[in-house]
Order: structure tokens, then sequence, then C-alpha cells
């Protein structure tokens, strides 16, 4: 499927799955509160966990999100890449965070999902499976898995099956919320001593 149907799909408010470098994802305008909802139905997810937003490079969300120094020296060492920064809130100009105020962000090591969101901007995303059940590496696995619920799959062959790491950095003291390819511990070193708690991570992506 090419980039430009994607694009088409997501201006028409259509709920897509798109390949990234970790696993395949369900993606949606951010800004497009029905869409939003239809991702939440299609992956019977609980209201209470947020989506997480892709973005092509930091400077597309910098008046949406905290850039923090914590978190910009995160971004300049694992950007893009397998690492989900959850941030504070600077604006609402989208349909998520639903209620929280804080928005998990990252930018894909991926070719074709780097250029759509060139394309679009920032897409609101999930991993592309029903809440609780695996993630889907293949585009194949998705259809598999959400079948006709899904408007279009991008094939963009196999991820790498394993979702990103997650970091809270909306406290002075950051958080690892979900374990990942990029370890705590690096993490921590880059941060320079900083303490991280492990616990089971929310998001998806």
């Amino acid at each position: 499927m090419s980039i430009d149907a994607a694009v088409r799909a997501i201006q028409r408010g259509d709920v897509i799955a798109i390949p990234t470098d970790t696993v395949y994802g369900l993606a949606c305008d951010p800004a497009n509160g029905a869409a939003v909802s239809r991702i939440y139905a299609i992956k019977r997810r609980p209201d209470r966990l947020e989506l997480t937003i892709l973005t092509a490079s930091a400077a597309d969300i910098e008046e949406d999100v905290d850039l923090t120094p914590m978190v910009q020296t995160l971004a300049a060492a694992y950007w893009p890449g397998a690492l989900s920064i959850v941030c504070n809130l600077r604006s609402r100009r989208w349909a998520v965070p639903r209620d929280g105020t804080t928005l998990s962000v990252r930018v894909p090591d991926h070719q074709i999902a780097l250029e759509l969101l060139r394309r679009t901007g920032p897409l609101a995303t999930t991993s592309a499976n029903r809440h609780g059940e695996p993630t889907a590496d293949t585009a194949a696995g998705v259809a598999a898995a959400l079948g006709s619920e899904v408007d279009l799959v991008v094939d963009g062959g196999p991820s790498a099956g394993l979702a990103s790491t997650i970091i809270d950095c909306t406290t002075t003291t950051p958080r690892v919320l979900r374990d990942g390819p990029i370890s705590a511990t690096a993490l921590l070193s880059l941060l320079g001593g900083f303490s991280a708690t492990t616990n089971g991570g929310a998001r998806s992506q």
C-alpha cells in the first residue's frame, strides 16, 4: 500500500495500521476525536490507558509537550529509536490524552513510518492488536488479528516484534515504566545517575 494512500486515509479520519521499528501500530489523526475513539474500540483498550504520539521529529511536538533538558538528552541519544518518553503537556490541540496531563511520545526508526509522519504530522498510535493479546510484527499478523476493522494496512515488512522502552520524565526522578530494547541501565547512565523505578508499563508502541 502506498504512502499516498495512507496519507489520504489519515486525512479522511480513518484508522490505519503502520509498520514501525518495534511493532505494527494502529494510527490516526490525533486531532480527530472520532478516529481516536475508533482506535480504542478496535483495540478494546481501557479508557484509562492513553495513546502514544509518533512524530517525525521533536520539533514537531515542541509546542505540545514540555521538552525538558532530560527529555532532550534522551531524544538526542535514542531518537529515532525504540524509546517512548512520557512528557508533561503544554497544549491540548489534540484529542489525546483524553483525561491526563502527560503524553507518551516517540520518533520511530523506520523509513516508511517516518515518511508518513513527515507528510501527516504527528499521529496517535498504539500497538495493532487487541488489548492483552500478542503484538503483531507483520502486516499479515495485523490483518489476522483485526481484520476489516482497520481501514488500511501499510505493509513495511517485518518489525522487530519488541515494544519500545517507556520512561516517564514528568517528575524530577525519571521512572522506567516498561522494559524494552533500551535498557534501564543505559538510560540511567545517560542521565547521570538518576534513580529509576521499574514498574509494569501501561502504554503500547
